[in-house]
């Protein structure tokens, strides 16, 4: 006789995003970067927000590590691209109060990227220092050589 319901033997076991992918994910976006010319920070978070990995690049200005974890905790918060908020938050947009309304501030720039695994969210990548732009292209190709989506 089983102990488990029939909805707890259907759901499907995802594995967390482990420290491993997450130094795997900051060397794959330090490669990214310096494809680029860029320097920068990587944040790495898992699925509740929690910091999994970050680098600074020697180089990079110190507001970029800030940028970084800013904008893999929106993308990781809302389940969503950072460059996909960007006009939400404008002045006639449906989010424009958002950025200001948590204790916890959200960033709207390009550059974050939720990560997920069998279809579930499982953390998110988020790079700062480059134009929004750069950003977002660096922490695409990270996932991209990291086989996360």
């Amino acid at each position: 006789m089983s102990t488990t319901t029939p909805a707890a033997e259907a759901a499907p076991t995802v594995h967390p995003l482990t420290t491993r992918e997450a130094d795997a994910l900051i060397e794959a976006a330090a490669r990214a970067a310096e494809g680029l010319g860029v320097r920068g920070s990587v944040t790495v978070l898992d699925a509740g927000g929690n910091l999994l990995g970050f680098r600074r690049d020697d180089a990079a200005v110190l507001i970029s590590g800030e940028t970084s974890t800013r904008k893999a905790y929106t993308a990781v918060q809302l389940d969503t691209p950072t460059a996909d908020l960007v006009d939400l938050v404008r002045p006639d947009g449906l989010f424009h109060t958002l950025p200001t309304a948590l204790d916890r501030p959200l960033l709207f720039l390009a550059g974050g990227v939720p990560l997920h695994r069998d279809g579930r969210l499982i953390g998110a990548l988020g790079f700062g220092g480059g134009s929004p732009e750069q950003d977002h292209r660096i922490v695409l190709a990270a996932i991209a050589e990291s086989g996360l989506a």
